[in-house]
Formats: structure tokens, sequence, C-alpha cells
């Protein structure tokens, strides 16, 4: 694609699953997602920009092939990150039904495919096999033979009982990469049970933290966080061993749990529990290690983020305020003496904040480069200005659904950036294709496979 075009439009073209831990033609029509420095800005975050001249024939991942045969999101995310730059990735679902996540979130007018399935789904060709009957696993693993990256999220154990463990993979493909993502991990007293985001969330400390003071712990968000952080932790294995294959010839596998992902971001709470024997609390939108710290309201009823981490980032506020005095030696100059006040501080911060209406509040704190934000509803993101100048927001052409925005690609790469090729397929829309083409089966032999309902 030209370098120094993004354009956010494209087009896709037409064509009883086991305990999960969580959750026939390709597309040519792509995204490119380059910015485009200096670009004036379009009407809405979702406009379609100009498509390019030349269409990227090669990006970084190009040649690689994928299998997702997971559920939800937590693994396959990685899967789409990875298609997102390259790979083909295939989907394999169940025939009758697919992957639950196709009935998981705001239904569309296609009756297998949710918003959700749309968007997270993307970049996929979808191949049926029925994986719990022994013709499917014959079918699979000649797949697999012809692949780089397989990627699951069954509770451990799942995948062996159906005779696709580890050593039977490798002995089809000693390069092949596996990426295994579970509640728990492969290992440990826990591995077999059930796990999803919302208990990782628990397990890992979390949702301990989210909430205010003295109060029912709460959801860290509606987002399943522990399920796309698992999974990123996933594509960065799945990067490093492809790295690693390319020195030794060797394939290996990638163990993540979700639980462990989610704890391997969570700061400094284990040093300092380790250390001093400090349990970290519930405190709001605050910060143990600042003030202020946190969201507040502003007298037309919005809310913007303040977060003033060191006493030159307090000063300025002060100026915001008006009130330089703040800042001094004497006062709230200090952080000690500003953690000591914290309530007081805030409560200035509260009141001055609360007499403004949030355009002034923002005004005042950008001219003076104090940290502020507004707190964004997707409406307000849809109309903002910088979501339209880094391309944040694609509109995507959705078979039997018309146009869909999604989240576009990051990062970008300002040489190979990421594009869409589609959302979420329909289900089963490349079995044929792969079977005949990549598997070299028979068109007799696949109008069997069908009848005997293995695809």
């Amino acid at each position: 694609m030209a370098k120094g075009s993004r354009p956010t439009k494209t087009t896709q073209a037409t064509t009883e699953t086991t305990e999960m831990t969580e959750t026939e033609m390709p597309v040519v029509v792509t995204a490119d997602l380059e910015s485009a420095p200096g670009a004036d800005p379009t009407p809405s975050a979702a406009e379609p920009q100009p498509e390019p001249a030349v269409v990227r024939d090669r990006l970084p991942l190009s040649g690689i092939r994928v299998i997702d045969v997971g559920n939800f999101l937590a693994g396959p995310y990685a899967a789409s990150i990875l298609g997102e730059f390259g790979a083909e990735v295939l989907k394999v679902e169940h025939p009758l039904g697919g992957d639950p996540m196709r009935r998981f979130g705001t239904a569309t007018t296609r009756h297998d495919a949710t918003l959700a399935w749309l968007s997270e789904a993307r970049n996929r060709k979808s191949v049926t096999i029925d994986l719990r009957q022994r013709e499917g696993v014959d079918l699979f693993l000649k797949l697999v033979a012809k692949s780089d990256i397989l990627v699951e999220n069954f509770r451990p154990g799942t995948m062996e009982e159906w005779g696709l463990s580890w050593p039977t993979l490798q002995s089809v493909n000693p390069g092949l990469i596996m990426l295994r993502v579970s509640g728990y991990g492969q290992t440990g007293p826990y591995r077999r049970r059930s796990g999803f985001a919302h208990i990782a969330h628990a397990f890992s400390g979390l949702s301990y933290l989210a909430g205010f003071p003295g109060e029912t712990p709460v959801l860290p968000g509606t987002a399943p966080l522990g399920d796309y952080i698992a999974s990123l932790f996933g594509a960065i294995g799945i990067l490093i061993a492809l790295r690693h294959r390319e020195k030794t010839g060797r394939g290996q596998l990638i163990d993540v749990g979700i639980y462990e992902a989610v704890f391997r971001i969570l700061d400094e709470i284990a040093p300092a529990y380790g250390l001093f024997g400090k349990i970290r609390e519930r405190e709001g939108a605050g910060s143990f290690i600042a003030v202020p710290h946190g969201h507040f309201r502003t007298k037309d009823g919005k809310w913007v983020a303040i977060a003033c981490t060191t006493d030159k980032m307090f000063e300025r506020l002060a100026e915001a305020m008006e009130r330089p005095e703040l800042a001094s030696p004497e006062l709230y100059g200090d952080q000690r003496k500003r953690l000591a006040a914290r309530d007081v501080v805030n409560q200035i911060t509260i009141d001055w904040v609360g007499s403004l209406t949030r355009d002034e509040v923002m005004r005042r704190c950008l001219e003076k480069e104090v940290p502020v934000g507004p707190l964004n509803s997707i409406a307000d993101m849809f109309n903002d200005e910088h979501f339209r100048a880094r391309g944040n927001l694609a509109r995507i052409e959705a078979e039997g659904v018309g146009e869909v925005v999604v989240p576009n690609v990051i990062p970008t790469l300002s040489e190979t950036p990421g594009r869409i090729t589609n959302l979420g397929p329909p289900l089963g829309n490349a079995t044929y294709e792969v079977l005949r083409e990549l598997l070299d089966i028979s068109a007799e032999e696949i109008k069997h496979l069908r009848s005997r309902k293995i695809i």
C-alpha cells in the first residue's frame, strides 16, 4: 500500500463444543493502517478514507499459517493479532454451531455472528471439523502438518482426550508452535478448573483492588481484560518461538494461564507484601503514590481524569486553579505532605473541578500542561479529532450485515502496517477451499465427510 496513507475502509467477500476455558473465499480488499501525518480531519472518526493505490503483497507474517481451534477470546485473540500482520488464520470449528463466540454479545442480522464475533474473529477463514470423531482428528492432523502455529484454549487434558497430545502433534510437525491458554495453566493443582476472565481477575488480585475502600469489589470494566492480556502474552510467546525455530528448526509449547497474565501487570503488590507485609487495598479511582490522582465531576455533570504524580505537576495544577500558594513548601508542594493530607487535597480538587464545565477544566489544565483527560463514552470517541487523526476506528463491510465499525489495528508499523482483511467469517466458509486446495482431498471424499458430519 502507498506509504503515508491510512484508509480505514475495506470489504469482506461474500460467500457442541467441549468445555471451554473461555471464552470458501478469502477477502482481497484490505485496509492499510499507516498513519497520514497532517491529514485533514474527517467528519467522523469512522469516516472511510480513500483506498490506497498499491496493496502491499507481503506483511511481516506472510507465509505463516495459524490454526485457531479455541473458543471465545483467550488465545484466539492472539491469532487475530497475527492475522492483522499477514498470517493466514484458519478457524477450526465444530460443524454444528461453531465457536460459541458467534452467539456471545449483541445479535446482528446474520444468525451466526454477533458484533463481538465480527470484531474479534477478524482476518480468519472458517473450517469446520468435528474433533470428537476419529476421522476429524485425522483430518486435523493433516492440517497441523501443513501449519506453523496452533492456538487452543480448552481445559487442560481436552486435546489429549481427543488424541491431540503435544507429542502426537510434534510427531506430524516437529516445527509446530503451540499456544495453550487456560484459566490456571497446564500445570498445578488448579489446572483442571474452569477458567474465565472474571474468575482470573478475582484469583489474580485485580478484582480485590477494584472499587472503593470498604465497599464491594467491582468488575474492573466490562471487557474481559484477562482474555486480552493472556492473548497478548501468548502472541509475544509465539513471536519468540518463531525466532527460536528460525535458529533451530524446532517448535515449542507456550503455556499461559489467564490469571498469571493479569497478575504480571499488577505493578508492585508482590514485592510490597513480600518485603514489608503490606496488602494493597481498594482506592477507588485514586492512587496510593499520588494525589490528586483520580476522576472528578464537572459542573455540567461530566467527568475528567487528573493525575498529578510529581510535585511539578501539582504546581501546574495549582496555577491552573489560580491558587499557586497550594504548591508552596508550607502547604502541599511536597508529595509526602499531599499524601498525608490526601482528603484535603482531593476535596480542593473536587471543589475546583465541580465549579467549572468539563471544557473549562480541560482548557485550563492543558494550558498549564497538567495531565488531564475526559472520561470518554464511545459516542465521545466517535467524534474525537484524535481518534480521527489516528484512524482508530475502521469501517468494514461484513457479509450479511453491512458496514460495521471496529477498532483498527495496533501497533502502527512504519514499513509494514497491519490490515483488516475481513470480519468474523460465516461458519465453514473456507472448508471446501482448505480441504480441496491445501490438503488435496478429492471432491468425492469431501462429500463423504460432509455426509458423515465430520465437516
